[in-house]
């Protein structure tokens, strides 16, 4: 294969992983827009959603459809009931406190996944072709386009719910100030709930479609590890930066597998994303789209 077709591979590659790695950043982004805090709680919340829906065909014999459909509207509620059960109470509160309530959470569903539906690695078969797309030099697997696919679809959509409509704008003004939301009539608890439903959409989709890759078990919750340099980057607050940071990093791990791994033996795929990401913290702490502010806790 010649020079340019195998950085033709490592490219395509690169922005479809991206563009994955964009849906799961897009979860980060709709809870720091809304309650600014950071929900480190993202891969916990895909994981759950993958095992679920891979449960439901596994142990209950659910058809895709079904079990697809279960495990968004699971996610919504779930989403619904966390906020008004555990984050609720702690409207107004430092948001250290949010932030280490989300950690705790963390721990509580990795280990509910095991406990619910067994410690097993479960597939979770879409109904699409494992045999890659050939186009000229490129090798597309189905699955990574149709993620792909999904991610851009949704990323489009929230961008515009919270660039054009009401309740976008609404949620925004709640991020921006609490207490200056509420002095407005701003019901800031239905946003608040608003936001944490609409992560846990982009999650099950997340979880269906990682899972589908990857298989699913509480391994699959690194997956929201591995996007916090996306969210880093981009700019927590921002949905095009979710994107362009999910395009910078996936590119980045592919092309660094392609050719700096055959010279060191490999590994660098699982350490560049955060290299870069030190490096955006040090010149850029707010990330590409971000906003500029920055308070020291």
């Amino acid at each position: 294969m010649l020079d340019w077709q195998f950085f033709s591979l490592l490219l395509s590659n690169g922005i479809l992983i991206g563009l994955m790695y964009s849906l799961i950043a897009l979860g980060f982004v709709l809870v720091y827009k809304a309650t600014d805090a950071i929900n480190f709680a993202q891969g916990e919340f895909v994981m759950i959603a993958g095992w679920g829906v891979a449960a439901a065909m596994a142990l209950y014999g659910a058809p895709l459809w079904l079990a697809v459909a279960a495990g968004l509207g699971g996610m919504i509620g779930f989403g619904f009931g966390l906020e008004r059960v555990v984050l609720r109470p702690l409207i107004g509160r430092p948001i250290v406190a949010v932030i280490m309530a989300t950690i705790g959470l963390a721990a509580v569903l990795r280990g509910l996944g095991p406990l619910l539906w067994g410690a097993e690695t479960r597939s979770l078969s879409l109904p699409i072709s494992d045999s890659p797309i050939v186009w000229g030099p490129l090798f597309i697997p189905p699955i990574q386009l149709l993620g792909a696919v999904v991610s851009l679809l949704f990323l489009a959509a929230f961008g515009w719910f919270f660039l054009k409509s009401r309740k976008g704008i609404a949620m925004r003004a709640v991020a921006d100030n609490q207490q200056v939301a509420m002095a407005m009539g701003i019901n800031v608890e239905r946003y608040f709930a608003l936001a944490w439903a609409m992560a846990g959409v982009v999650s099950a989709l997340g979880g269906i479609i990682w899972g589908s890759l990857l298989g699913v078990d509480v391994h699959l919750a690194l997956v929201g590890f591995k996007v916090f340099p996306v969210v880093i980057l981009g700019g927590l607050d921002s949905v095009p930066g979710a994107i362009l940071g999910g395009l910078i990093v996936g590119i980045v791990e592919n092309v660094a597998a392609g050719y700096v791994d055959p010279w060191v033996g490999g590994g660098t795929k699982d350490f560049a994303p955060y290299l870069l990401m030190i490096i955006a913290l040090m010149v850029r702490p707010y990330g590409i789209f971000g906003k500029a502010t920055i308070e020291r806790v």
